[in-house]
């Protein structure tokens, strides 16, 4: 296992992060896992063990029970408290009330508490906003975050599933205002998805931003229990009753015919290709791997292991690749011409080298 320093922090993560969304399984949840006390135990201890010493969760996560789970965990495996980066997310309803919902000041501020107690800590790793709040003006949210890190509840703060503009214009503000600022931008991202790759990522290079993948197996469209021809997926997945998040069914045959290609040259399962390759993503920090089985799980872990060659990721890269879209294809047609100057490099030149010397 190899390990990350998070954005601009000194704090070191796994490069695979186990996930906790089939942990509970209260309410809506259950589609995605009902796992119990035992087993979650088994899927933490097995992760520890491997080296993974990054664990995510949120508030909402089977109406809270994923993070008790994960605290009851933690307290029956006996691990040092400073050897586990704990996360967690605020942002969605955890009540009836009116305020129970949003990033207020108030809401924040109650459900770092909230989510301390169930979780049995004094502090979470990281906090981070779940999405967009279009009531409350995003330096409040802010405000109120730098007073959870200055409180001691939380060592640093992220955001997950926030358009580039809003989530650097929170940066800017907590610069200027010398607040804590946000370290991290867990998103989605995978073969079957790559939409980050026009503004987050950019964004995440320019400010040092770490980026935590979620649903990097497309919610079990990567998987390998999904056939290019017939998209539709076998009876029992979990897109027959939760078909999210959403895929560009046209562009979906060519990744999974890519992705089961690579599989049968390297003997590898297709999901362990699709996470590798993740990891062959330079901007990535740390890769969010879900299981409801100590076997998937095991599956997924080994993916750590796993060196693609260069022309495996080509392969992927080409499967999967973005639409031009503006204003990207404009960018690259204006700064085609490398100025006269001998050896000069175009955009694209420059981006690629970037993104090899990263």
């Amino acid at each position: 296992m190899r390990y990350k320093l998070l954005g601009k922090t000194g704090l070191y993560v796994s490069e695979l992060c186990l996930g906790t969304m089939t942990f509970g399984g209260k309410g809506f949840w259950q589609v995605i896992g009902a796992l119990g006390t035992s087993e979650v135990e088994a899927l933490v201890g097995t992760s520890l063990d491997s080296g993974v010493n990054f664990i995510d969760t949120a508030d909402v996560y089977a109406e809270g029970e994923s993070e008790r789970l994960v605290g009851a965990a933690l307290k029956a495996l006996g691990r040092p408290r400073e050897q586990v980066v704990v996360a967690t997310k605020v942002r969605g309803r955890v009540g009836p009330g009116v305020n129970q919902i949003g990033l207020s000041r108030a809401h924040i501020l109650a459900s770092i508490d909230a989510s301390l107690q169930r979780l049995g800590l004094d502090h979470v790793d990281l906090y981070q906003i779940h999405g967009v709040d279009p009531v409350t003006p995003i330096e409040e949210t802010v405000r109120a975050l730098d007073d959870v890190v200055r409180s001691g509840k939380a060592r640093y703060v992220g955001f997950s599933n926030l358009p580039a503009w809003l989530a650097m214009k929170a940066i800017g503000f907590a610069q200027a205002n010398g607040l804590a600022r946000f370290e991290s931008a867990q998103v989605y991202y995978s073969l079957a998805g790559r939409d980050i790759e026009r503004e987050i990522v950019p964004l995440a290079q320019s400010e040092g931003i770490a980026i935590l993948p979620w649903s990097p197996l497309a919610g079990g469209m990567l998987s390998g229990k999904f056939d290019p021809e017939r998209p539709g997926g076998p009876d029992g997945a979990r897109r027959a009753s939760f078909d999210f998040p959403p895929v560009d069914r046209a562009r979906l045959p060519r990744v999974l015919g890519a992705l089961r290609e690579v599989a049968g040259a390297t003997g590898l399962s297709v999901a362990r290709v699709a996470l590798a390759w993740q990891l062959t993503r330079p901007f990535v920090t740390s890769v969010i791997i879900g299981a409801k089985t100590r076997e998937q799980l095991a599956d997924n872990l080994a993916a750590a292991e796993v060196t693609l060659s260069p022309e495996n990721v080509k392969q992927l890269d080409e499967a999967s690749a973005l639409p031009p879209e503006y204003p990207g294809w404009m960018l690259e047609w204006q700064n085609r011409d490398t100025r006269g100057v001998p050896g000069g490099q175009t955009v694209a030149d420059r981006a690629r080298q970037h993104q090899t010397n990263k």
